[in-house]
């Protein structure tokens, strides 16, 4: 094998007899084409691609078996590919090598809903899942926005909108199956609802981005479909009292399932996108579930907190094409973003907080803002304490993106200020490596390069991501 630098990155080239076995074990299924490369070496970050030197489709198990003990016998870095929508540079093949795309293994192996379980593939989209379930009377409750698969779901323990009931990835799934980085396979769990048994391997993979292993299958709990929902929107004279309204809602106890936030800009960014009239102001957006005599009672609830706190012109809705009619500006927000600055690429942030410290966290973020000159609006799930930030860059100018990259380092060193999180949902990638000494420590840290060694002692599993070596 070569090994070239590249601005400072040993890139571990695969020789060329592996890149001929692979086209022997794999047919048509292993490619070196730019396009694809190209593909594969992208994804929603603010980083440039960094394409592999190969891409294996793989359709079972058996597969990514076979294709880890083959990169293994030469050293060769190996990335999981599942949808493309990572944020954190994830994807990024910064130290060359094969990227297995695992978005062919999209079977649904069993759906027990006597068990509230669900069994898949990795490369099954939770959209997938949900149209699977549809006549069931269950649902797959976590929606990180984009069709993610179920696969880089838990690789990154996502989360989203409905956090704030059903919880994340973590909550959410009871067993995976994972090809070590030697070729040998594991399942880390059974299905009982609760074990005293060993080391927890599920939440070990759980949020470890494919650095330890390559997850094939994945158990998730499945949750009844509420029996109604309701959704409400209102709007407030400052992000303060909006906030201080969900802080409210959150320590009454009442059971909301979503509360979303967003900003003026936002606001505004919709208006202009969708050809709306919406009042460009601090806005929540609530969803309730339950009976229909409690999503009621619950919208009533909330919308006596949010009088009191200058909350107005409160609208809520119980008929599906209601709901959607509040949700859809929720739903346009990142796309309609972009369209401030046209040609710009988003540098997003993620960070979150505990709820008592989140309105002074987004306080002195707004701040910041204003002091760089950025466009950089602010939306995201309250209701746990994560927010976003989208700051908006050319990525051609060097001294905009130089801009971007110091706020968002205030934004992360802020969170952990509050005793926060650098990344509430995204996940560390390349972006947020440096930040995890302050966060767990220097001992934590290295315990953690200490697992990494022992399950992938010569690196080859998505190197460079989360830890740096």
């Amino acid at each position: 094998m070569s090994t070239v630098i590249e601005g400072g990155t040993r890139r571990r080239t695969p020789p060329a007899s592996l890149i001929e076995r692979l086209r022997q074990r794999f047919g048509d299924r292993a490619t070196t084409s730019e396009a694809v490369l190209l593909q594969h070496g992208s994804d929603e970050s603010h980083y440039r691609p960094v394409a592999p030197d190969a891409v294996v489709f793989a359709e079972s198990t058996d597969d990514v078996v076979d294709l880890v003990r083959l990169c293994a016998s030469t050293d060769t870095p190996l990335i999981a590919f599942g949808a493309g929508s990572s944020v954190e540079g994830h994807l990024l093949a910064v130290e060359g090598g094969v990227c297995v795309d695992l978005s062919r293994m999209n079977r649904i192996l069993a759906i027990q809903t006597e068990n509230l379980t669900a069994t898949v593939q990795a490369g099954v989209t939770r959209e997938q899942l949900n149209r699977e379930l549809a006549h069931s009377g269950f649902f797959f409750p976590i929606d990180p926005g984009a069709d993610a698969t179920l696969g880089g779901m838990v690789a990154t323990r996502a989360s989203g909108t409905n956090a704030v009931r059903y919880g994340t990835m973590r909550e959410n799934v009871v067993s995976l199956t994972v090809v070590l980085a030697d070729g040998n396979v594991i399942r880390t769990s059974r299905c009982a609802k609760k074990s005293s048994a060993g080391y927890d391997l599920t939440h070990l993979f759980t949020g470890s981005e494919g650095t330890l292993g390559i997850i094939t299958e994945i158990t998730v709990r499945l949750h009844p479909q509420p029996e109604a929902m309701s959704a409400a929107v209102a709007n407030f004279p400052s992000l303060d009292a909006a906030i201080n309204t969900v802080i409210r809602v959150i320590q009454s106890g009442i059971p909301v399932a979503r509360a979303e936030l967003l900003d003026p800009l936002t606001i505004r960014a919709i208006n202009s996108h969708s050809k709306t009239a919406l009042r460009e102001l601090s806005t929540l957006f609530f969803e309730f579930h339950g009976s229909t005599t409690s999503v009621t009672e619950q919208a009533a609830s909330v919308q006596d907190l949010a009088t009191d706190l200058g909350g107005r012109d409160f609208d809520w809705a119980l008929r599906p094409e209601e709901r959607a009619r509040l949700w859809t500006p929720r739903h346009h927000a990142y796309f309609a973003v972009l369209q401030l600055k046209p040609g710009s690429r988003s540098f997003t942030t993620d960070a979150c907080v505990p709820i008592a410290h989140l309105a002074q966290c987004i306080a002195e973020t707004i701040a910041d803002i204003e002091q760089t000159g950025l466009t950089a609006p602010i939306f995201g799930h309250v209701g746990d304490g994560n927010f976003h930030c989208m700051i908006l860059v050319d990525p051609n100018d060097a001294a905009d993106m130089q801009c971007a990259e110091q706020l968002s380092h205030r934004i992360a060193q802020r969170a952990l200020k509050f005793d926060g999180t650098c990344t509430g949902e995204h996940g560390v990638g390349l972006h947020k490596i440096d930040y995890l000494v302050e966060e767990h420590g220097a001992i934590a840290l290295n315990a953690m390069h200490r697992i990494k060694s022992a399950l992938d002692p010569k690196n080859i599993l998505n190197p460079g991501k989360i830890l740096r070596q």
